[in-house]
């Protein structure tokens, strides 16, 4: 359990598997690991014999990875790793939106088990941050469902740090938070490891559900709530490269990041680019 703000010891892999199964409703399956490659990995190999709703959570990830494949860092109680998949039927237009999507349900759900902290944000597509430092992590990828045409299986992954924030953020050279952090600086109550799984799985499941049958659209609202870069003058940056500089202006109807450049209003797709707020590039630090 997470004991206090300042102990974040996970409990036994199978207790917590037990704790979650008993709380949590709608899922196939829920596993908890000591060890394993990718629990995105290892649900896409699932989800490609056939779709279900499943969790999948470890203690340590040897082969995670976030966004264009970089390493998660992580040890044993450091972190919170887990990912769940969603069987859903939907337009393949529709799925890119999914990235948003599940940074916004992660940190709303975050908020409530902080007490409502607004300093939980994202920062688009779906880093989840305490203020400007990073705390979680989202991977969200998908397959096709063989036993259902047009459809899928959506995999959700996320890590959130949970102690170590001081070591990372001097290992990585940039600002990284951890649920310690968050706890402390709020001043909310302590929330244990299966508190902040179930709230965050239920919490992608009832938004991938509402997406399917309502699209993106009503979601804005709730992003701009949550939007890190919102009024930000902001990189778009492609392996190294800037390929254009503008201010964000929230998201359009399929979840992609509007940026005002001095020319035009550019949206611009969840992939392989990068956003940073501009005082985040080497030569612009104050």
């Amino acid at each position: 359990m997470l004991t206090d703000a300042r102990h974040t010891d996970l409990p036994a892999p199978e207790a917590l598997a037990r704790e979650l199964s008993a709380r949590l409703d709608g899922f196939q399956a829920i596993a908890w690991t000591a060890s394993t490659g990718s629990t995105n990995a290892d649900l896409l190999a699932r989800a490609r014999a056939g779709g279900g709703t499943w969790l999948l959570g470890t203690h340590l990830q040897q082969t995670g990875r976030g966004r264009a494949g970089r390493p998660w860092q992580n040890r044993t109680g450091a972190a919170l790793m887990f990912s769940c998949a969603y069987p859903v039927r939907m337009p393949a237009s529709r799925l890119p939106a999914l990235s948003p999507l599940a940074g916004l349900a992660a940190c709303e759900a975050l908020r409530t088990l902080a007490g409502g902290a607004d300093g939980l944000c994202v920062k688009w597509p779906n880093d989840v941050q305490w203020h400007d430092a990073k705390l979680a992590g989202v991977l969200v990828e998908s397959t096709r469902d063989p036993a259902v045409p047009g459809g899928y299986t959506v995999v959700i992954g996320m890590g959130v740090n949970l102690r170590d924030a001081a070591t990372l953020s001097q290992a990585l050279g940039r600002s990284v938070a951890d649920w310690t952090c968050v706890v402390e600086q709020a001043g909310s109550a302590p929330a244990s490891a299966a508190d902040i799984v179930c709230a965050v799985a239920t919490a992608w499941r009832k938004a991938v559900r509402e997406l399917e049958t309502t699209g993106f659209a009503p979601f804005r609202p709730r992003f701009d709530a949550v939007d890190a870069l919102a009024g930000r003058a902001i990189n778009v940056i492609d392996q190294g490269t800037v390929l254009f500089s503008g201010t964000a202006q929230g998201l359009d109807d399929q979840g992609r990041l509007y940026v005002q450049t001095a020319q035009e209003r550019v949206p611009v797709s969840v992939g392989e680019v990068s956003i940073r707020p501009a005082a985040d590039l080497p030569g612009n630090q104050p």
